[in-house]
């Protein structure tokens, strides 16, 4: 039988219309329309960059006030092909990974207990908030004198600036689970462990996540105040001495490295939170 469609009131009959034609959408074309950061971000820097660049040379800006960019790539790569750059890099590596992995076990354990433990909350909390209020520059100088030069000092430094974003963040998190499922797992009988383990931790973890992003740029600052104050290794020692020759494009050029420090580590906790917590939505993750 044919497709047809009769006309009312006549004795002639139609063919019905053709399904509508449809075209497929270049993939890299709706990834551009859906994600226009994707040109944004490349798009930006390039203007700052040139705006820099060109700026400096007509305002007749001295390179030692503020370098070009084509002045401070040189620097950057004079650094990198310097290895005594590479040795500075990894001290300031050792200090951020140890700093902050003391800090996310000590916010872990810490939340946790405060969250859960009425007790722990209204005796530790006070000097918790306390402890946070004390500027922690004016603390660089003390544990240089406690644990010396070494990288002892440093990682303290990092542990201690990293630890406190990450501490609120954990116990945020673990408060802000839904009341009523709460009381539906206790209705049912459930324990404190498994209600932790099946509400309050899912619940949770954009939170923790959030904190692990902040704390991880904390440690990186962290470790380079406390080289500032005295070290004899890493990228606050070369910012220093750098500053003393006043070469002023390899400063920058070692500030670029901390950003890009500072992003990559970034980036990797984001990609961490995604595969972890992937029911997290982006506006979760941001409001935490």
């Amino acid at each position: 039988m044919n497709d047809t469609s009769t006309v009312e009131g006549t004795d002639r009959s139609v063919p019905a219309a053709p399904p509508p034609v449809t075209r497929r959408k270049d993939r890299s074309t709706w990834d551009l329309r859906e994600r226009p950061e994707l040109w944004l971000i490349p798009t930006v820097f390039v203007v700052v960059v040139l705006v820099w660049e060109f700026g400096v040379k007509l305002f007749d800006v001295s390179a030692f006030v503020l370098p070009p960019p084509s002045q401070i790539a040189v620097a950057l790569g004079n650094q990198l092909t310097n290895d005594l750059f590479w040795g500075h890099l990894w001290v300031t590596t050792q200090e951020t990974l140890a700093g902050y992995g003391i800090g996310v076990v000590v916010a872990l354990v810490l939340g946790i207990g405060i969250s859960q433990v009425k007790l722990l909350e209204k005796t530790l909390l006070p000097y918790v908030v306390a402890f946070q209020t004390v500027p922690k520059v004016a603390l660089a100088p003390l544990f240089v004198v406690w644990f010396g030069f070494g990288l002892t000092s440093k990682i303290v430094m990092a542990a201690v600036i990293s630890f406190f974003p990450i501490l609120i963040n954990v116990i945020e998190g673990l408060r802000s689970a839904d009341s009523d499922r709460l009381q539906m797992l206790t209705v049912f009988g459930a324990s404190r462990t498994q209600i932790f383990r099946m509400v309050r931790l899912p619940t949770a973890l954009p939170f923790i996540f959030a904190g692990l992003d902040i704390g991880i740029v904390f440690a990186i600052l962290g470790a380079v105040v406390g080289e500032f104050i005295g070290a004899q290794a890493g990228l606050g020692y070369l910012l220093l001495q750098t500053n003393y020759n006043f070469d002023i494009a390899g400063m920058f050029a070692v500030l670029v490295v901390l950003s890009v420090m500072g992003m990559l580590a970034h980036l990797l906790i984001r990609f961490t939170q995604r595969k972890v917590a992937f029911w997290a939505e982006e506006s979760q993750v941001v409001g935490a």
